[in-house]
């Protein structure tokens, strides 16, 4: 999986679903059962922690910050790199998340998977949206992937205990690196 950057210009173009799309509360709340610190950044500010840039979501420590035009997928794959972090990486973070390309592939699972607590996002949408975004992945768009070449990502999460068997979000984050 990579992410493609997206410009200032061509944002606009994008009609992916935005913070100020959804309630705010809740997706502080979803933000909150993980321990992640939800921050606010005033419209048209630069966005703390924020790796790309623009709209998109940045961390630092436990803190999330995004503005309410910020990209719910972008406010999730944030969140998703936090909580898939081991506790060494979580508390020295600022800005760039790091990791490997498997705990990359275990980041977009689990975001498409907490779309679904979040009223009026969901699933479909969030697989809509990553696509909108520039995603890409081997076998093409994000529901491909997610349905038919997605088994490691979700062995990631499992053997880190952050989904079940049934792949229901375990509400807590990574402890250690050596357990993958």
């Amino acid at each position: 999986m990579m992410a493609a950057a997206v410009t200032a210009e061509s944002v606009d173009a994008l009609a992916v679903m935005r913070v100020r799309d959804v309630s705010r509360s809740q997706v502080e709340a979803l933000l909150q059962r993980f321990g992640l610190q939800p921050v606010l950044a005033p419209d048209d500010a630069d966005i703390p922690g924020s790796y790309w840039g623009e709209s998109e979501a940045g961390l630092q420590g436990d803190r999330i910050f995004f503005r309410m035009d910020t990209p719910l997928q972008s406010v999730l794959h944030e969140a998703c790199h936090w909580i898939c972090m081991d506790a060494p990486r979580r508390v020295a973070l600022d800005r760039d998340a790091g990791g490997d390309c498997d705990e990359e592939n275990a980041v977009c699972y689990l975001q498409i998977l907490l779309a679904d607590h979040i009223d009026g996002f969901g699933r479909a949408r969030m697989l809509a949206d990553m696509d909108a975004w520039g995603y890409t992945f081997r076998l093409g768009p994000a529901q491909t992937w997610f349905e038919r070449d997605a088994d490691d990502a979700r062995q990631w999460l499992q053997s880190a205990g952050l989904v079940d068997a049934e792949l229901n979000p375990g509400w807590c984050v990574r402890l250690n690196a050596h357990l993958l």
